[in-house]
This record gives structure tokens, C-alpha cells and sequence, in this order.
């Protein structure tokens, strides 16, 4: 059989994706390591190439902003975040707020006239002028600023802003930055143009890249002779590029690559596709060779691909694109989702991290890479690098060949390649970004981030107390001398909370993954499945009447006292075996999450990992809330404090979180020394079973947690039993006032601690300095991923007056491209809400408010599918019910109004969750002040709350508290016993008595 090398690289790339750091660097550090007398080379020419980068710091813009403005000074992050807001807010009483916010507490007047350039030092005197007004002081100064007034300041702040944007952007129009290219500073060079655009939210947006790109590249095509190119982004062309929609989105973007290139082609110009996150690293492939292959495309060598060497698979990727069968232009760069990519991995809880961790590391793979690619037969290579020592060691390799090219970002690395393009006849491209100072913004954020991190080497080289020597160590030593070990820092996401395991997640990212665990879940049988669910709730339970064999509280009060009197080590390592046996079981698991509480597959992951954490964060918890506490006192007295369990408690389950809610109720009952009786929703019935049945398979007796299914009818008798000493709810707030009324009702009883966790009228408020796009992406996660069917769901979106058309555009075309449908498909986005009486409720009310509708998608017409929708409110204050499902309320608000905005919110009474997207910390602070709410979430999403991390759960009509996965919630179920013993009873105060005369 033929040796196939494509299929190889890609069995390569599979078995690096997510190895052990020391494993994949191993034969990287031979690959890149020099002989001794390269290295002497090396050396010799970085150092020269270090003196040209220092002798043009007095001309390039950017390095006199780094030297100027560190990342770790407070004025270097008032850049980075008025940088990334200001120039996007419409409004003048908010762009006021944020300069006072960013400008305030910086020490502008340090920085005037200290550089050289005279646009730096004015872009300092605008924020110069700025500080003066929102800062104390100023003198004369701010009494002359006064008189002009705020828009002087506005104005002024702006003017620095867009000159810090031109740094970066070569134009604002591609005809703009060809003339740009023209100037005499970039004499020798040519360009490779990327019309801007991070990611396309909508299909409006992904039609007006393509557009760009389309309309760049006949303008370039109008001077083809300068040699300039383009750079394409994927995730531009199509707002749904993930690997769930693959069927979808391989093809069309596909279709759309080769248009572009076949354009590319006939101009005779090259065409980059530029490099995307690791997760679609796969699909890029798939999709270059589609167009690498097409026929169309014969003749034409100016295809071509970036790789990102910090990708633990960048060297079978580099085999991979030698083997297309045609001339291949590969763009090897370091990479630029870095930060990105790691927390990903620690938040999805995946085996390790698809990229290294040190800079030194990606160093090493970027030599590998580079090495390998000066070898390869049908690669014309294109080294990104800012890094002199990087630069010097291919020039070492290479000898006297010029069949290469290096690259830059426009705005960086300038003096580090004039004389070599100017002298010794090296080819160089500048890489350079079009488009208007509003779409740059997020881009330059991350260009400022890369390169002035303390690890870059332009940041390094603005570092006057790093010697040549320290700037060019060598890379492969540095890395070798670890062992090639991961960042002490940075832990493998398993170990991220230190103290007890993080769950293990799933890759639904991999295609094969995802593809294996859509085929397990989908041929896992359950019991009864096709019947309907098992339990109606319509009999009440005979085990819980009183004086029989089957009465399950009496069962359970009966196994009380053994297990209470187990060691609470004993009890915790059971809770972590039974984490075990989940993980174990995930694929069932996951099965009955779909199939009975209808949940999406990255949803059912999460069901299997929540309830996970709480098995082995509530056995940490134990261990330290259960361990008796020695109490000060006077001499001669032993006092101390202990926890201990209360007896039988009755949880009480929604169907919503069937297993997570379920078994963490149970988990901490039983951790702290209580038997359980566990109730779950008679709409999810199968999976509370089988968590059951794991739990006394991981040693818990089966009298002391016992399943009692059924309707209300069974919570009710369970709440009513006087043997019941605590209950643990989760569900309504109408059921939770009524368990808390039932609980009073017999004067004989105990009073009976009950934990109650309910929903809210969850807002979310939006300023118009929040970055639409993110705002439109988590407003689509909070409000509409599982129906909306979580408690802390987006029921409330909030904008600010000046931005509300523009996001609620942006939404609603997002809208659009939303899948409802069976919840077992990956590609659904919405699947059914729970059951015909929930569907019946919402689209009651959906109706009713039709003549408010913004905005509605289209569901299947049978089912329990409730068309995702957005309703538009007159005022805020009209909304006072929770509607449990996928409808969203929209309402404004002024300007100036934020913290009358929050107290009108906190007046409905709610208080499970509230969001806030603002780039302004002071109005954080206040909303943090201000609401009266569990959880607060800033420029994030609303929902999906980490057991450990950020404990969940509400305050007045929403909740009892404590919050559940937090370090206050096991006591709760204990009941707290104190002693005092008088030491000395038997005749004297031994240990004063025999105390030393203290030191004398």
C-alpha cells in the first residue's frame, strides 16, 4: 500500500493535539538546537540586529509607546482600556465617565515631552488634558482646560486615541494604505492586507467581509506589480464557523475561499488564509485542501496558510502543507489567541493544553518549524517574528538563499529589517491591517498585549536592565534545562483548584470526539425509553406512609445514628468515589440528559461535571468544616465547637438540573452526617435513579439515601413528616413560600432549617461602552442556551439609550442564525422546553405580548419548541413575572441613570443574578455596591456557575442562601454543638502549675 503522508501529518496532529509538554518538545529541541559555532553565528548577527532595533526607537511609534507606557503601570492599562472603548462610544455624558475612569488615577504629566516623537508626546498632552480635568490638581492649567469645557477634553482624548490607532492600521480604506505603502519609510517592503474583522456575528456581517476582501483585492489587483497581498480570515466569512455546524460551514466557506482565491489568481496576486483558534484548526485544513486542490487553481503559486508555532501540532501542520501536491506559501507566526486558548481549556476541563505554556517553548517550535520549512520542497516560506535573536538563527540556516521572506506587523519591529531588505537583498512584507479606527479597536488591544507582555522580545529590548546577553538566550537551553515542563504557573485544568480534582470534560470541539460521543449518547438505551417517563407523580408514594416496612423516613431516621458516626473522612471519600463512578458513567448519564430533561450535549457535559464537583468539593468542605474547633478561654477550661448532622433531610430536586441539583443536595446532606430522602422532578425520574444507584455502588447505605419519586403530592408529605429535620429545595419561589409556611404549621415541630434556591427576573445592563459584539454573544448564551430553562437565565436585557438599535440589530440577526431542534443533534442551539405545561405557559404569554415583538425564529412545529424571542418593554418596571424558557425582554435606559437603573431592578424583589457589560471600573464598583443580587457577572455571561469558584444562589424572593457550591453551604445542614470541660475538677491547674518561669 502507498505511503500516505497526508493522512500521516494528520494522525501526527491528533496524537500532539492535547500531549504532555515535555513529550512534544522533546524532538523540537534537537530540531532547533544549534552547533556551537551557529550559535557563535547566531549571536554575532542578533546583537547587530539588536543595535539597529535600539537606534530606531527614536522613529518607530510603537516602541516609544512601550518604553513610554508598560504594560504593568497603571497608565499602560488606562490605554489599553480607553484605547479599546473610547472611540465607540456615541455618547458624550458616558465617553466623560470612561476618560475620568481610565485617566484619573494615571500619571500623565510624568510622560510629557519625555520621547523623542513628537505624536507621542501629543498623544500624551491629550491625556494629559484629561487627567487635569478628572484628576485633582491642575492649577492654572485645569482653570484654562475649564473654561473650554468637557468636549475640549472629549476631543482632545480622541485625537490621542486615533493616533495611537494609526500605529496600527495601515488605513482606513485599501486605496489609503497603497498610498501609505508608497511612503518612503516603507521603501523595500511590500504589504500583505487583512481588511479587519475579528469574527462575523450575523450573515450581514460575514456578507460585508466578504465584500471587503473581495473589493481589496481588486484594488490590489489595480497595481499588482507592487508585489502587495491579502490575508483572509475564515471566522470573518461565516458567523456559525464551529465544529458542530461542520456540515454547514466547511462547504460554504469553502465555496467562498476559492471565489476569493480564484479573484487572487487572476490578479496575480498571493492570498493568505490567516490562522484561527486550535479548536478550528481542523476545519481550516479541511477547507485549504478543498481550494488547494481545485483545478481552477492550476498555474497559480500564490496560495497559502499561516500556522501558529505555539500549537503543539504546528509541525505536522508545516508536513501537512508540504504535501498538498502544489507550492505552498506558509506564513509561520508565533501566535495570537494564546490567553484565549488556555483558559478554554481550564474552563472546558479538558486533559491538557493544545499549545506551551512558556514562551521559551513556543521559541523552541517556532526554530523546529522554521527548519523544517526551509527544507521542504513545495513551501515558500514566511517567517512573523519581531524577535532579532529568531531572526538571526533562520538568516543562519538559510546560507545565501533568498527563496524566503520575513514579516512584520505594521506599527512593530521597525529598524529590524530595513538594513537587510535595503542592503542585503532579504524580502519582507508588512503585515497590515485595514480598516476604520472603530473596527480596530479589539485588534490593537491584542497587538498591544502580545507585544508588550513582560515575556516578548519587544517589550524586552524596551527593558533597560536586560542586557544583550539575557535578550538573546538561547531558547532550547532555557527549555532543556526544565525538562521541556509545563508552566509552574499554570496548572493542568485537573489540578486548577488545588485542593480537590476540577471534573474532566469533553472535547466537543474535536470533530472525532464529538462525532463518538453523539453516536454513544444516541445508541445508550435507558430504561423504558420510547414509553414515556416513568413516573407520573399521581399516587402518592406508599413507602412514605406512616407505621410500614416501606416507610422511607422512618428507614432513613432509623440509619441515622451509624451513619453519623462514621469518620467524616469515611463519608467525604465515599463522595469521592462516587465522582468517580460518574465520570465513569458519563456517556449514560449524559444519555438520560438528553433524552429525558431534553438537554443539549455540551449541557449534559456540564450536568455530569457539576454534579461531579460537588461530590469532591463538599468532601474537601468536610474535612475542614467538620473537624472540631478548639476554642480560646480562660485557664484551665477545654472549649470547643463541632458540626454535626441534624438527622433525616428531604431535598426536593427540579428537573432543570436533574442530576447536578440532585445529587449536590444529597452530596452535602450526607457529607455532613445526614441521612437523605431525595425527591427528584417527576419529569426526570430515570437519571435521580441512577444517580442513586451509583451512590450506594460508591458506599453509601441504601437506607441513607433513598429515592422517593412522584409529584407534589410526595414533596409535600416529605416536607410534613415531623421526622424531616432540614429540607433543601430547589424550584419555584411560590412551592419554596409554601414549604416554608408547611414547615410551621405543627408547634410541636422543631423549627427546621429549609435552604431554598428559586428563580429571578435576571437583568442584564448594558452601557455603550461594552463591545457590541461580546454583548451580543452572551446575551444569546445567557437568555437562550437551554431553552432558557436556568434559574439564572437573562430575562431582562437592559441597553443604554444610544446603543439599543445597534445591539438589538446585531441580536437580532444573530437571532437568525440560531437551530432549534432535537437536543441529541450537535447542531441545535434550542431544543424543547420540558413539557407541555411549561410550552403552554410561554406561548400563552408569547402571544399575548405579539404586538411587542422584536424579534422571533422559526421552531418545528411539533414538539414542545418555544420559538426563541424578544419582546421590547415601554419601561422596565412593567416586567414582574418570571417567564421560565426562551424569551427575552428588552428595555432602555439614559444615560447617567445607572445606579437608578440597579435600584429599580433590586425594587422587583428578585436577587438571583444580574449582569453588567461596561468597559468603565467605577460603574462595576457601583453595581457591585448596589445590587441586591447572588451573583453579579461583568463582561461575561450570565449563566454557568463553577461549583468552587463562584458559588450559586439568591437572596429575597429568590433564595434562603447560603449558596450552593460555596464554603458556607455544608454548615447549614449541621447542627453546631459547643463543650466546655473545667480542667482542673480533679484538684488543681496542672499545666499552669508546671509552667517555666518563661525565659529568665
Amino acid at each position: 500500500m502507498a505511503f500516505d503522508a497526508t493522512a500521516t501529518a494528520r494522525a501526527t496532529m491528533k496524537t500532539l493535539h492535547r500531549a504532555a509538554e515535555p513529550d512534544v518538545l522533546k524532538p523540537l529541541l534537537e530540531r532547533a538546537r544549534l552547533t556551537p559555532e551557529s550559535r557563535r553565528n547566531v549571536v554575532d548577527h542578533a546583537a547587530g540586529l539588536i543595535a539597529d532595533l535600539r537606534a530606531a526607537q527614536t522613529k518607530g511609534w510603537v516602541n516609544q509607546f512601550l518604553q513610554e507606557y508598560r504594560l504593568n503601570s497603571s497608565e499602560g492599562v488606562a490605554l489599553l482600556s480607553l484605547a479599546e472603548a473610547f472611540l465607540r462610544v456615541p455618547d458624550p455624558e458616558t465617553a466623560d465617565l470612561l476618560i475620568a475612569d481610565k485617566l484619573g488615577d494615571a500619571d500623565w504629566r510624568a510622560h510629557t515631552g519625555k520621547s523623542s516623537s513628537l505624536l507621542v508626546n501629543s498623544a500624551t498632552w491629550g491625556l494629559v488634558v484629561g487627567r487635569v480635568l478628572v484628576g485633582d490638581g491642575g492649577g492654572a492649567l485645569k482653570r484654562l482646560i475649564s473654561r473650554a469645557g468637557e468636549p475640549f477634553v472629549r476631543q482632545a482624548v480622541g485625537a490621542a486615541m486615533k493616533m495611537m490607532g494609526e500605529i496600527f492600521v495601515m488605513g482606513r480604506t485599501i486605496d489609503e494604505a497603497a498610498r501609505r505603502m508608497r511612503r518612503s519609510e516603507n521603501k523595500g517592503f511590500t504589504a500583505s492586507f487583512d481588511m479587519l474583522g475579528e469574527a462575523a456575528r450575523t450573515t450581514e456581517d460575514a456578507c460585508r467581509y466578504f465584500d471587503a476582501y473581495a473589493g481589496a483585492i481588486a484594488a490590489i489587483a489595480a497595481d499588482a506589480g507592487a508585489g502587495h497581498s491579502i490575508s483572509v480570515k475564515l471566522s470573518a466569512l461565516h458567523p456559525r464557523y464551529e465544529v458542530a455546524q461542520y456540515d454547514t460551514c466547511v462547504p460554504e466557506l469553502t465555496a467562498m475561499t476559492l471565489e476569493l482565491a480564484q479573484a487572487a489568481a487572476k490578479a496575480g496576486i498571493a492570498f493568505t488564509v490567516d490562522a484561527e483558534e486550535s479548536e478550528r484548526l481542523e476545519m481550516s485544513l479541511d477547507i485549504i485542501a478543498a481550494v488547494a486542490a481545485d483545478r481552477s487553481l492550476d498555474g497559480w503559486d500564490g496560495f497559502g496558510m499561516a500556522v501558529q508555532a505555539y500549537g503543539k501540532r504546528c509541525r505536522p501542520v508545516i508536513q501537512w502543507a508540504n504535501d498538498r501536491g502544489r507550492l505552498m506559501n506558509v506564513r509561520l507566526v508565533k501566535g495570537a489567541y494564546w490567553d484565549s486558548e488556555i483558559k478554554r481549556t481550564q474552563v472546558e476541563g479538558l486533559a491538557d493544553y493544545p499549545l506551551f505554556t512558556r514562551k521559551a517553548a513556543t521559541d523552541v517550535s517556532y526554530l523546529a518549524c522554521a527548519r523544517d520549512m526551509l527544507e521542504a520542497k513545495n513551501i515558500r516560506p514566511a517567517f512573523a517574528s519581531h524577535n532579532a535573536l529568531t531572526v538571526a538563527t533562520i538568516l543562519e540556516w538559510a546560507g545565501e538563499s533568498r527563496d524566503f521572506e520575513f514579516q512584520r506587523l505594521h506599527g512593530m519591529g521597525e529598524g529590524l529589517y530595513e538594513r537587510l531588505v535595503r542592503e542585503e537583498g532579504y524580502h519582507t512584507r508588512i503585515y497590515a491591517p485595514v480598516g476604520g479606527h472603530r473596527d480596530l479597536l479589539a485588534y490593537l488591544v491584542r497587538r498591544l498585549l502580545e507585544n508588550g507582555a513582560n515575556s516578548s522580545f519587544v517589550h524586552q529590548l524596551a527593558d533597560e536592565g536586560l542586557s544583550d546577553e539575557e535578550l538573546l538566550a538561547d531558547p532550547v537551553e532555557k527549555i532543556a534545562a526544565v525538562g521541556g515542563s509545563r508552566h509552574p504557573n499554570i496548572p493542568l485544568p485537573k489540578d486548577l483548584f488545588g485542593a480537590w480534582r476540577n471534573s474532566e470534560g469533553v472535547d466537543l470541539q474535536d470533530i472525532d470526539i464529538l462525532a463518538e460521543t453523539v453516536s454513544a449518547v444516541n445508541q445508550t438505551r435507558l430504561p423504558g425509553e420510547g414509553r414515556g417517563r416513568a413516573a407520573s407523580g399521581s399516587k402518592l408514594d406508599p413507602g412514605l406512609r406512616r407505621g410500614g416496612s416501606e416507610d422511607l423516613v422512618g428507614r432513613a431516621a432509623a440509619a441515622f445514628p451509624a451513619w453519623s458516626a462514621a469518620p467524616v473522612e469515611d463519608r467525604a471519600a465515599i463522595l469521592e468515589r462516587l465522582a468517580d463512578l460518574l465520570e465513569e458513567h458519563r456517556t449514560e448519564l449524559m444519555a438520560y440528559a438528553v433524552k429525558e430533561a431534553y438537554k443539549s450535549l455540551a449541557d449534559a457535559v456540564g450536568e455530569v461535571r457539576e454534579a461531579a464537583d460537588f461530590c469532591r468539593y463538599y468532601a474537601m468542605r468536610a474535612r475542614e468544616d467538620l473537624a472540631t474547633i478548639t476554642l480560646p478561654g480562660p485557664t484551665g477550661e477545654r472549649n470547643a465547637m463541632r458540626l454535626e448532622g441534624r438527622g433525616v433531610w428531604a431535598t426536593v430536586a427540579p428537573w432543570n438540573f436533574p442530576l447536578a441539583i440532585f445529587l449536590g443536595q444529597c452530596a452535602a446532606a450526607l457529607v455532613t452526617g445526614n441521612t437523605v430522602v431525595a425527591k427528584p422532578a417527576p419529569q426526570t425520574p430515570g437519571i435521580a435513579a441512577r444517580a442513586v444507584a451509583l451512590a450506594h455502588d460508591a458506599g453509601v447505605p441504601e437506607d441513607a439515601l433513598i429515592l422517593a419519586p412522584g409529584g407534589p403530592e410526595v414533596g409535600a408529605a416529605l416536607v410534613a413528616d415531623t421526622r424531616v429535620a432540614g429540607v433543601a429545595f430547589t424550584g419555584s419561589t411560590a412551592t419554596a413560600k409554601k414549604i416554608a409556611r408547611a414547615l410551621l404549621d405543627d408547634d410541636a415541630r422543631p423549627i427546621v432549617p429549609l435552604i431554598a434556591e428559586t428563580g429571578g427576573i435576571n437583568a442584564m445592563i448594558v452601557d455603550s461602552t461594552a463591545l457590541p459584539e461580546q454583548v451580543v454573544a452572551d446575551v444569546l448564551t445567557s437568555a437562550y442556551r437551554s431553552a432558557g430553562q436556568r434559574c439564572s437565565a437573562l430575562r431582562l436585557l437592559l441597553l443604554q439609550e444610544e446603543i439599543a438599535d445597534g445591539v438589538i440589530e446585531m441580536l437580532s440577526g444573530a437571532m437568525d442564525l440560531l437551530t432549534i431542534g432535537d437536543p441529541a443533534d450537535p447542531r441545535t442551539d434550542v431544543g424543547p422546553v420540558i413539557d407541555q405545561t411549561a410550552y403552554d405557559r410561554l406561548m400563552t404569554y408569547r402571544e399575548s405580548a405579539k404586538d411587542r415583538w422584536i424579534k422571533t425564529v422559526a421552531a418545528p412545529a411539533t414538539g414542545h419548541f418555544v420559538p426563541p424571542t424578544l419582546i421590547r418593554l415601554d419601561d422596565m418596571d412593567s416586567l414582574t413575572s418570571e417567564f421560565f424558557g426562551p424569551i427575552l425582554h428588552v428595555a432602555t435606559w439614559k444615560a447617567g441613570a445607572l445606579a437608578d437603573t440597579v435600584a429599580r431592578v433590586n425594587a422587583k424583589g428578585y436577587g438571583l443574578t444580574m449582569g453588567l457589560h461596561s468597559r468603565i471600573a467605577r460603574s462595576g464598583e457601583v453595581v457591585e455596591a448596589m445590587a441586591r443580587v447572588g451573583n453579579l457577572y461583568v463582561n461575561r455571561s450570565m449563566i454557568g456557575a463553577v461549583v468552587g469558584s463562584q458559588p450559586f444562589g439568591g437572596e429575597g424572593l429568590s433564595g434562603t442562601g447560603p449558596k450552593a457550591g460555596g464554603p458556607h453551604y455544608l454548615p447549614r445542614f449541621c447542627a453546631e454543638r459547643a463543650v466546655s470541660v473545667d480542667t482542673t475538677s480533679a484538684g488543681g491547674n496542672a499545666s499552669l502549675l508546671s509552667l517555666d518561669e518563661g525565659g529568665i
